[in-house]
């Protein structure tokens, strides 16, 4: 049982990868991260990103349904920011991986990104 559980949690974390694997999508995610933890309107986030309301819809959507971004309605408008609970999921997983189990990367290389 515990390799299903192993392979279902693969299969979350690729699908997360996917959901952040578009440039438009990872540009997104980047934004709400900056905006933590207040997050940002849909409008804001069109307005920063230059991207059209019904795009930056189809891309919320998407990381909505993998759970990388939550949307809170205030009124009319709608709020995202980021979950930083599931990224930090997500991180753990590959840290586990990369630098932990196997340490094919040395745990203090991995600091941050440019």
């Amino acid at each position: 049982m515990a390799a299903k559980v192993t392979q279902e949690a693969v299969t979350r974390y690729a699908d997360m990868f996917a959901a952040m694997g578009s440039e438009p999508r990872l540009r997104i995610v980047r934004l709400l991260l900056s905006a933590h933890p207040d997050g940002m309107f849909v409008g804001e986030i069109a307005t920063e990103l230059d991207i059209t309301p019904s795009t930056l819809s189809h891309h919320l959507d998407k990381l909505k349904n993998e759970d990388l971004v939550r949307v809170r309605r205030e009124g009319t408008f709608l709020r995202y920011t980021a979950n930083t609970e599931a990224l930090e999921d997500v991180l753990g997983f590959l840290y586990a991986e990369c630098c932990t189990r196997n340490k094919a990367v040395e745990p203090k290389k991995v600091v941050c990104c440019e």
